[in-house]
């Protein structure tokens, strides 16, 4: 097989929580489906997947919409059930929702606000797992792909945000943290059966952030600007192909070297 070949998904399902989100989540679907994958976008909003899906398969590609709940058991469990119904198998599963709960600063932030990032960032990413794994063991192999950020990695510095009304939640970096070290787990448990996991780490994402945010960002990193919609693309199909055959408990950073500084 040939070095180009390695990273084509074709005849591969791909399943990507929070796969329509206009942050990263678009952009992994977008990848899979250029790599030939077949993908179900899935999140709580059943129209903005078939929106986003419709999309995909105007430009030729094969992609599907369903709704799920990551925090609701009993929705993962319903999606699970439809998944396997319709396409009999996951190969690659992409967990990208975003943590729930509403943004503070530390000591501001409502203890009810940790407890729904906690229930959408681990608790749902767990019942993922929990219901898609079993179906790559049985299948003999597949790749699970957790996000994460820099923040899971790196503590975030206040005086970025100085001047604006921007605020990083303590329980963002206390989850996405959570991320990294779950995925490792899964890498050393489920290796010899044939699935590997591993973890993306982005970094900030362009969402035309106030101009004292987006200087400071720009200086600080290396490659001198924020993170856009491709640049997350080649990692999660070398991730998800056979590419990255020989890869599993890695978390790739994708931040334009914000953290070696």
């Amino acid at each position: 097989m040939g070095v180009l070949e390695r990273f084509s998904l074709r005849g591969r399902v791909a399943l990507v929580t929070g796969g329509a989100g206009p942050q990263f989540g678009s952009s992994l679907s977008e990848g899979l489906a250029e790599a030939d994958a077949t993908v179900v976008t899935v999140s709580r909003s059943l129209e903005r997947n078939e929106v986003f899906a419709a999309g995909l398969r105007e430009r030729g590609y094969e992609a599907h919409a369903m709704q799920v709940d990551i925090s609701d058991s009993a929705s993962v469990t319903r999606l699970h059930e439809s998944v396997m119904a319709k396409f009999g198998r996951v190969d690659v599963l992409v967990n990208s929702a975003l943590g729930g709960g509403s943004p503070g600063r530390f000591g501001q932030q409502p203890l009810e606000s940790w407890e729904q990032s906690a229930r959408a960032g681990m608790v749902g990413l767990y019942a993922m797992c929990r219901a898609f794994i079993p179906e790559m063991v049985r299948a003999g192999g597949g790749s699970v792909i957790n996000i994460s950020s820099i923040f899971g990695v790196v503590s975030n510095d206040p005086t970025m945000y100085e001047g604006t009304t921007m605020v990083q939640p303590p329980s963002y970096p206390f989850v996405k943290a959570g991320v990294v070290s779950f995925t490792r787990y899964l890498a050393a448990y489920y290796g010899k059966a044939g699935v590997r996991a591993n973890c993306i780490s982005p970094g900030g994402y362009f969402n035309n952030q106030p101009e004292p945010f987006l200087s400071r960002y720009e200086a600080r990193c290396p490659i001198g600007r924020m993170l856009d919609n491709d640049d997350i693309k080649g990692a999660v199909v070398f991730l998800a192909s056979d590419a990255g055959g020989y890869v599993t408990g890695h978390n790739l950073l994708v931040d334009g070297g914000w953290t070696i500084v």
